[in-house]
């Protein structure tokens, strides 16, 4: 068990006032620089930690916005969704922070007080325990000399004692010896007599040390304290500024008291109650259910304008039930839709020529006998227009799931990659090949380049 952990009230069996049992006093004062060490060290070791909360704070909300802003939620409750993570980065800044105040504020704080407190001396030790200890060695030296008296005089009049009783037991025994003869007797008596004078010169010796020793206790005790209540000044101060760092960290610690740290949660609470579930019902239903616009098939009379050319977009397009839908106006409110309520766009067929007449159909091939374009995705026979498009394009990764509606419309899944080889028209429609080499149109909102 350590000085520090003893229990107050305790005897020790070493006592302060004994001579060279200062030696605590003096420790302490050595123990004082190792705990400011401790210290420094502990706040530094916590700034680490508040930055790798941070971090990990800040890592947590990069890795989840991405998928709820591209995922599957929507509406007010995406929004709240995004607030969560939006708290966790403003938290990851205030733990930043926090960090920084521990160790250029409190850090600091203790490195130049235990810079200030403490000097090294020669022999690797401090100034200020050498000093202490030369104090406390002043202070005791003329009672320990004194002691050191005492010492000697009671161990000469214990030896004393036991000659004297050895002196009573030879007596003793030469008395009691019948044979014994008188001058025998004799000087076994005179030995005991002058045991017996030189017991009692040593005893008042013994006492008359001990006297003076008493004499000088006072103001031994007196001088010693002394010195002791200057270390207790000085620890004192080293216990008081212990004190006032441990209540910076605290302050510094508790974020409830940060007007930031409050806001954080208040605007999470009201984006989290903005939330409407029944607008976002009514949300998805307009972009994603009933709600949404439709071009009912109508009635429309035959036009024996012959000489009207039809353009791509009002071919028509046979349904699986086998109804033809010609001529269809195409409302303002379903063109193609922005990347906010990402519906499916209309479906459009591929760039061609301009115009072509029902009564001629359109050439498949170039002026020079070849296919000017594949939308099938079939390779051509030489393949050297293949090879100049894949190093022409653009390559882009699909945000959505889209099913092509049209023959020359390609189909793939959220997340899968292929070559855009034409820019966006004007209806929206981009031209690329999958990696399985079927080429097609796609709607332009629906990937992203990479």
């Amino acid at each position: 068990m350590s000085l520090y952990e003893e229990p107050l009230g305790e005897v020790t069996s070493e006592s302060f006032w004994e001579v060279g049992n200062y030696k605590h006093t003096v420790r302490r004062v050595d123990d004082g620089h190792r705990l400011c060490s401790d210290m420094i060290n502990c706040l530094h070791e916590r700034g680490r930690l508040e930055k790798a909360y941070a971090q990990q704070l800040q890592e947590w909300a990069k890795k989840w916005k991405p998928n709820i802003e591209k995922g599957p939620q929507y509406g007010t409750i995406a929004k709240a969704w995004i607030a969560l993570l939006s708290e966790a980065e403003s938290r990851a800044d205030l733990h930043a922070e926090v960090r920084s105040l521990l160790l250029r504020s409190d850090e600091e704080r203790v490195r130049a007080w235990q810079r200030d407190s403490f000097h090294r001396a020669i022999m690797g030790t401090f100034k200020e325990s050498r000093d202490v200890e030369e104090a406390f060695r002043k202070a005791q030296k003329p009672w320990a000399k004194r002691l050191k008296e005492v010492e000697t005089s009671k161990k000469a009049y214990h030896t004393t004692c036991k000659e004297e009783r050895l002196a009573e037991n030879r007596e003793g025994t030469a008395r009691a010896d019948s044979a014994m003869a008188a001058d025998q007797l004799k000087k076994f008596t005179d030995k005991l007599d002058k045991c017996r004078q030189d017991t009692l010169k040593a005893r008042e010796r013994y006492e008359r040390a001990l006297q003076d020793l008493n004499t000088l206790t006072p103001k031994y005790m007196e001088d010693m304290e002394a010195v002791f209540d200057t270390c207790q000044a000085v620890e004192l101060k080293r216990l008081s500024f212990f004190r006032e760092v441990l209540l910076s960290v605290r302050h510094h610690l508790d974020l409830s008291v940060n007007p930031s740290f409050c806001n954080i949660f208040l605007e999470l609470h009201n984006a989290i109650s903005m939330s409407d579930t029944q607008e976002d019902l009514k949300l998805f239903r307009n972009i994603r259910g009933p709600g949404m616009p439709m071009n009912w098939p109508t009635f429309e009379e035959f036009t024996p304008d012959t000489s009207r050319t039809i353009s791509r977009k009002e071919k028509t397009r046979k349904l699986t039930d086998g109804v033809t839908l010609t001529n269809i106006t195409i409302s303002h409110e379903a063109q193609r839709p922005t990347p906010e309520s990402i519906p499916a766009p209309q479906p459009s067929p591929p760039p061609g020529p301009a115009d072509w007449s029902d009564d001629e159909p359109p050439n498949p091939f170039g002026s020079n006998g070849h296919v000017e374009g594949n939308p099938f995705g079939e390779e051509d026979g030489d393949g050297e227009e293949e090879t100049l498009e894949s190093k022409s394009g653009v390559r882009v990764r699909a945000l959505y799931d889209y099913e092509g509606q049209e023959e020359d419309e390609l189909t793939f899944s959220s997340g899968e990659e292929f070559i855009k080889l034409e820019d966006e028209d004007e209806q929206g429609w981009c031209k690329g090949r999958l990696n399985s080499g079927t080429v097609g149109l796609y709607p332009a909102n629906y990937v992203e380049d990479i």
